[in-house]
């Protein structure tokens, strides 16, 4: 058992977050085709010729690169820090082609939360015509007779991962009725009585819906009620978080650690939910003593993954190289072979070793940064 006296201090925690931004920045941040005052991610390590000229696309991933940044930036500002903030934003509307927005509501929610914090925490005004027109598309997407939004434009599929980070966004626009009606469908369609968890969607109008039980699903439902609890004042919202706190505690981690992982578009999954696990630490409101142990257990859960992610990382040249799972020990990637690729419904497969996946190492830096804050917080 380790003592509270013998746990990683805050400073200690923005130490790693330091190294983890640094890997970032050595191994997978490039100029988007040479342009001058550009800066993206390139999605692999080692990198394919074909990734090195961003020839193929990945919306949500350099999204959450920016959203990574701007934690950075928070935590320890700097005029270098603010300035790849607005470079990772310029540079993510140039490589979109037809500007900010595009088909998926899920990709488009994703981007709005990171253009949002980084104008809101940063003062980046650049970003306020892409905030604009993100805005414009998630209150347009909702399907009132649902009352959610579709994956993407012209679905019939409804999921977790679309309808939680445009809720967050739009109550972080300020509509937080539409926020509620999405949180209150969420948990009337997609929670699995049985464990407590939010399954992945549903096909409408014939109400099948797939089961899969996915991290990230849960981390911005979490996030979605926290953040309705804390501006409606509605009490039922911060039962809804320590329900589902309990199913994630229960059912998604060993010994303490948030379990599984993996590539591509899952490297992004457990990072997500530690993310807003982080913000159910600093943000759930209550006095009472069960909403003083959830905010506790969402740290805790924090801190015992980012430990263990940290154990079990290699150190590559200095720096940290995180697992796709964070409770085993890190593999280095061999080669160039087998990297992620789009399926049909457009998701991205893990290269033949996850750690290769920008996604894992964005999870790891995620991870790093969400300590530091619970840490910094006195949990």
């Amino acid at each position: 058992m380790i003592s509270r006296s013998d746990q990683p201090t805050p400073e200690v925690w923005g130490q790693r977050a330091d190294l983890a931004e640094s890997a970032i920045e050595s191994r997978h941040l490039r100029r988007l085709w040479a342009a001058p005052g550009t800066e993206l991610g390139v999605v692999g390590w080692p990198a394919t010729r074909r990734e090195r000229a961003f020839a193929s696309w990945h919306y949500w991933w350099q999204a959450h690169l920016i959203d990574c940044a701007v934690d950075a930036a928070n935590r320890d500002p700097s005029p270098a820090r603010k300035r790849r903030v607005a470079a990772l934003a310029r540079s993510h509307r140039l490589r979109n082609l037809t500007g900010w927005t595009n088909n998926y509501y899920d990709d488009m929610a994703w981007l709005a939360l990171a253009l949002e914090r980084a104008e809101r925490t940063q003062g980046i005004t650049e970003v306020r015509g892409g905030l604009i027109a993100l805005e414009k598309d998630l209150l347009t997407g909702f399907n009132p007779q649902i009352g959610a939004l579709p994956w993407r434009k012209n679905s019939d599929y409804y999921n977790a991962p679309a309808n939680g980070p445009a809720a967050i966004a739009l109550a972080r626009f300020g509509h937080y009725d539409r926020a509620a009606d999405i949180a209150d469908w969420l948990d009337k369609t997609l929670r699995d009585p049985e464990s407590g968890l939010i399954l992945d969607g549903i096909h409408l109008p014939g109400g099948e819906i797939e089961r899969p039980v996915f991290s990230y699903c849960q981390g911005v439902v979490l996030g979605l009620e926290t953040e309705l609890a804390v501006h409606t004042g509605d009490f039922g919202h911060i039962e809804r978080v320590r329900r589902l706190l309990r199913g994630v505690e229960e059912r998604m981690t060993e010994r303490g650690i948030v379990t599984g992982g993996g590539g591509g578009d899952g490297g992004l999954f457990n990072g997500i939910l530690v993310r807003y696990l982080a913000l159910v630490a600093l943000m759930l409101p209550g006095t009472q003593a069960d909403q003083a142990e959830a905010r506790r257990c969402a740290a805790s859960i924090v801190k015992t993954s980012a430990a263990a992610a940290w154990e079990h990382r290699l150190q590559v040249e200095g720096e940290p190289l995180f697992g796709s799972d964070w409770s085993r020990p890190a593999q280095l990637p061999t080669g160039r072979s087998g990297a992620g690729y789009f399926t049909a419904g457009g998701s991205v497969t893990a290269s033949r070793t996850a750690e290769r996946d920008m996604s894992v190492q964005l999870s790891g830096w995620m991870l790093m940064e969400a300590a530091y804050l619970v840490t910094a917080a006195g949990f």
